[in-house]
């Protein structure tokens, strides 16, 4: 099909109205944009809009471009949306084809380093030409730690261990989605996606031998994408920002300051990097029932880690391999590899974790819970906010979940009155900033200056409520047994919790009841 630009009377008097009105949103949307906060769906009714400082006060010269900020019509975005692609439409017939915004398949060229059957590494890329913004997600998927553990996952999870069957393209989503109304900020920039298949917490650097049954190598993994993708462009980037969930959200822990020093190494000074660790904050807490260390599941993280990270021949950051000499296992938890990364990090954590409960042997099906177990759960939120604590950028949801910056529903849950997608883009424009006014990047990022939030503009997000679910905005919850739907009440209640009882004694409605824990009341 060809496509003819050229346009005749009212035809052509109708296009030149429709490219006044896009350039009317394209230069307005950035100003506008700033008065509101996220979130959609459910919890858009919660969301109050803020003022925000004037837009010079934002504009620093030389920092990041960004893409059009969409969060001041989140509240009616798909209809915003299309009448932005008609318009599109309108103005390019070719535009109405669809567009190809698959990422694709490569393996990587330096065949030495392999998935833990030896099968070749790689990854899925969907360039974006004009953005020099680079995401780059690990994927998550537990680990194995022994032969034993290790031959066990190969036959019922052999996607994670082998390439012999990855699919040739994958679809984004949540953060990796190339659609501005699921994904406002990050849309247009270049996406990554890296398949896990070390099966090390993407920590190993350990090659398949005569001697040995697998390959880790999931640090390794990590330093040869970078390497092939400064070839694609890469090496003109402004900012890397290094995303993961689960065990991947543990692997941006382990890798961010690795990548860092990659690129300062091979003279790419410019290129910012920053990590994004998703569900990958967990705690080397006591069990609730201690079980031996027989399999993935049921063994203690810390006895777990300990054993892995001597079958990978894991590498951990530096600073923090000198902080624990001899147990570089600690490297593994959050709250203690953290404080040693020069890297800016942005934690997104469910308080209630459902990786990190069963792990601790905590498993929410059939029989309601009972007290010692409530407690244990109570507590557990409450440890992992502690340990947040001093963490300046992070999004906490007092929800029990797992894995969140991937899900379609990511904008819908909020703490505070403030999206997740809203809060990472009130840190970016910090770091924008702070990077103007430190100039460089070798201070340590928790002891360099920093310019206070904007104003309306947090970054320092955690529920203040003590129960699982009692964020109104929370995911819909589901009966692992039945798979039915259940509400937060029939939820609560199942946990031991009476919301309905405990709203009548207060003379109110469950909702409102709910409603006030979510503020933290």
């Amino acid at each position: 099909m060809q496509c003819r630009g050229v346009l005749r009377g009212s035809a052509g008097l109708s296009a030149v109205r429709s490219c006044l009105l896009l350039c009317f949103i394209h230069m307005s949307a950035p100003v506008d944009a700033k008065r509101a906060t996220g979130g959609r769906a459910q919890s858009r009714r919660m969301q109050q809009q803020q003022p925000q400082p004037p837009a010079s006060q934002e504009r620093v010269d030389g920092a990041e471009s960004f893409p059009l900020d969409f969060t001041a019509v989140e509240g009616n975005m798909d209809n915003f949306m299309v009448q932005i692609k008609n318009l599109a439409q309108s103005l390019y017939p070719c535009s109405a084809q669809k567009l190809d915004q698959d990422m694709k398949l490569h393996f990587l060229k330096n065949v030495s380093v392999t998935c833990n059957d030896g099968s070749p590494a790689g990854y899925y890329i969907k360039e974006s030409k004009g953005s020099k913004r680079w995401l780059l997600f690990l994927e998550g998927g537990w680990y194995c730690f022994n032969r034993q553990t290790c031959d066990s996952r190969y036959e019922t999870m052999r996607r994670l261990m082998s390439s012999t069957k990855w699919p040739q393209t994958r679809t984004g989503t949540g953060i990796m989605s190339p659609q501005p109304e699921e994904n406002p900020h990050w849309w247009n920039a270049n996406m990554v996606f890296i398949p896990y298949c070390s099966s090390d917490v993407w920590s190993g650097a350990t090659p398949k031998t005569e001697n040995s049954d697998y390959a880790f190598m999931g640090s390794l993994i990590i330093k040869e994408v970078v390497n092939e993708l400064l070839t694609k462009g890469l090496d003109n980037a402004k900012v890397l920002l290094l995303a993961g969930s689960s065990a991947g959200g543990t692997g941006v822990l382990l890798n961010v300051d690795h990548v860092a020093e990659q690129l300062e190494s091979q003279g790419h000074l410019g290129v910012q990097v920053r990590g994004l660790a998703d569900s990958g904050w967990f705690l080397d807490n006591k069990q609730f029932k201690f079980t031996d260390c027989l399999d993935t599941i049921s063994c203690a993280p810390t006895e777990a880690i300990k054993r892995g990270i001597r079958y990978w021949g894991s590498l951990v950051p530096e600073s923090c391999r000198q902080a624990h000499v001899g147990e570089e296992w600690n490297c593994f938890f959050g709250y203690k590899v953290y404080p040693t990364l020069k890297s800016p990090v942005f934690v997104v954590q469910w308080l209630f974790d459902e990786a990190q409960l069963t792990v601790d042997n905590i498993h929410l099906t059939g029989q309601p819970v009972h007290e010692g177990q409530w407690r244990y759960i109570q507590n557990l939120g409450q440890e992992l906010r502690s340990t947040l604590r001093d963490v300046p950028a992070m999004f906490a949801p007092a929800c029990l979940s797992h894995e969140l910056i991937t899900r379609t529903y990511w904008m819908d849950i909020q703490v505070k009155g403030t999206s997740l997608p809203r809060a990472i883009h009130c840190w970016d424009r910090s770091l924008q900033v702070n990077n103007h006014i430190n100039g460089s990047r070798s201070i340590n990022h928790h002891q360099k200056h920093k310019a206070p939030p904007a104003r309306g503009c947090p970054l320092h997000l955690i529920d203040s409520c003590p129960w699982p679910h009692c964020n109104p905005s929370c995911p819909t919850i589901r009966d692992q047994l039945t798979g039915q739907e259940m509400s937060v009440i029939q939820f609560l209640k199942h946990l031991g919790f009476d919301v309905q009882k405990m709203a009548q004694q207060q003379g109110m409605d469950p909702s409102t009841l709910l409603g006030m824990l979510n503020n933290g009341n």
